[in-house]
């Protein structure tokens, strides 16, 4: 006997009145879009005020013939003033953010700690800490951090959510966080594949719908205010031939090689080794910082200032072939470009103030490209597929996430021409890196040392499982000398009572 044919459609007026009739529903709803909008909003002036920030250090900088020089203690004394607000009034901002975004995304971390890594107060001091290590001329970009800031803005939204509208924080922070990076990069399916291969430790996430509406609003904020434009420009891609594929190879592996180093550096640097080094940015953390920011500006003096900042004007400099403002040292030495702005990039989140490394690594990746191109005989032409691969693949490498490097590298360049030659780069590049180095965010993640929970305190039993996954936040009134909490994101800039970077 055959059963009867349920009938599947759905119940369209059914459907229609249970929707209407939810109007709590709709409510949380229309709580979390506006938390997207504001979270666009927030990138925007995060942009806007680091972007004046770098042109405020360029102007004095190039003021007079005397004022290159004089950098040489503007960015030590402002890296240290940077370093000593963090420290003192928000040490959960120290770094870039990505770890701390990572680490708060555990569901069994205690919501004291979470909020001390993710809330809306350290999202907005993580903003005017950033701009500040922009303005005192350090190798550092404002993407990174713009994870930590999405992430913290949107799960302010919790609160006002009804105890039954199914949206937790974890959800909340993984849409804020790709939010964040959509609208910094104009890259609204990047920040969905970053927040899906980094961040989302579930197979499934409710509302999922509704976090992906709200990544796009965040993004279509800043698409309103700075115009639909390509982060790099258009690329202007010849016809690829055979010939490029040994240069492309080689591009590939070197770019996995310096990525896979350059995270090692970084985890290193934040773990600490018996050096004098780690000795001393232990126990006297600003005069290291100062230290480590003399550095920089060293190399800022010799290459003319193209290594500060993000590297975007000589990036762009490279794909568009002519000359840029801040970027003639890097196409005159474009091999020592890329070694110092390596150098520099690195010093700056050995620092332990906030920053970011996504953009810088962008930058990396360029000079890779148009090195090898100059080395193989590649002309300018033809150059401009090597340099767009040397970012995918140095940026792959870093992170190792090559699926969110190469969708990020081709939205933010339209290289929709390139996709497969991109996409075979970014997971060489990646491939090789693992062979070097763990990802990286995981392992700073693990790295940062949190405040104790306070109801673990109150319950003795608890006190040693939990002294495991954290140490005592430091008083704030605790000298120099003395140790303070960790920097999530601060690449190789944090010791084990730092951060962490990028």
């Amino acid at each position: 006997m055959v059963s009867p044919v349920k009938d599947l459609e759905p119940d369209f007026w059914r459907n229609l009145r249970d929707q209407l009739s939810a109007s709590r529903a709709w409510v949380d709803r229309a709580i979390v879009l506006a938390y997207a909008v504001a979270t666009g909003l927030v990138v925007v002036v995060f942009t806007l005020l680091s972007e004046a920030a770098t042109q405020a250090f360029e102007s004095l900088r190039s003021a007079e013939s005397w004022t290159p020089y004089a950098m040489l203690l503007w960015t030590p004394a402002l890296t240290v003033v940077v370093l000593w607000l963090t420290r003192r009034y928000a040490p959960g901002a120290l770094g870039s953010g990505i770890p701390q975004v990572v680490r708060a995304l555990d569901d069994t971390l205690p919501q004291h700690q979470r909020q001390w890594l993710v809330s809306l107060r350290v999202a907005l001091a993580k903003v005017g800490l950033v701009s500040g290590g922009m303005l005192a001329g350090l190798s550092i970009g404002r993407e990174g951090p713009t994870v930590q800031v999405g992430a913290g803005v949107m799960v302010h939204a919790r609160r006002w959510l009804s105890p039954g509208s199914g949206i937790d924080a974890h959800a909340l922070m993984v849409a804020g966080a790709a939010a964040g990076i959509a609208a910094a990069f104009n890259t609204p399916l990047g920040g969905i594949i970053f927040a899906l291969e980094q961040l989302s430790r579930r197979r499934g996430m409710s509302h999922s719908a509704l976090m992906i509406v709200s990544i796009v609003i965040a993004g279509l904020v800043a698409v309103a205010v700075f115009g639909n434009v390509t982060y790099f420009g258009r690329l202007r891609v010849p016809a690829l031939d055979w010939s490029l594929l040994g240069p492309g190879l080689l591009v590939a592996l070197v770019a996995g090689l310096a990525g896979g180093l350059f995270t090692r550096l970084l985890v290193a640097s934040v773990r600490g080794t018996p050096d004098v080094f780690s000795h001393w940015r232990r126990h006297h953390p600003l005069r290291f910082a100062a230290g480590a920011a003399l550095g920089v500006a060293v190399i800022g003096l010799v290459t003319g200032g193209a290594t500060a900042g993000a590297g975007y004007a000589p990036t762009r400099a490279l794909l568009d072939g002519a000359a840029a403002p801040g970027a003639e040292a890097a196409l005159s030495l474009p091999g020592l470009y890329t070694l110092l702005k390596f150098c520099a990039t690195w010093l700056s989140a050995w620092t332990g103030v906030p920053t970011g490394t996504f953009a810088p690594s962008l930058s990396i990746g360029a000079g890779i490209g148009a090195d090898i191109a100059r080395l193989t005989g590649v002309s300018s032409e033809m150059a401009i597929p090597l340099i767009a691969l040397g970012m995918v693949g140095f940026l792959s490498a870093t992170t190792q996430g090559p699926i969110t490097a190469f969708i990020i590298v081709m939205e933010m360049v339209a290289g929709h021409t390139m996709v497969l030659s991109l996409m075979a780069c970014s997971l060489l590049a990646s491939g090789v890196a693992r062979l070097i180095s763990r990802p990286l965010y995981g392992e700073l993640a693990a790295l940062l040392v949190l405040p104790p929970d306070p109801a673990a305190e109150k319950d003795p039993c608890t006190t040693t499982s939990n002294t495991s996954h954290s140490q005592g936040r430091p008083d704030p009134q605790d000298t120099e000398d003395r140790p303070q909490s960790p920097s999530p994101d601060a690449g190789p800039g944090a010791t084990s009572a730092s951060s962490s970077p990028r």
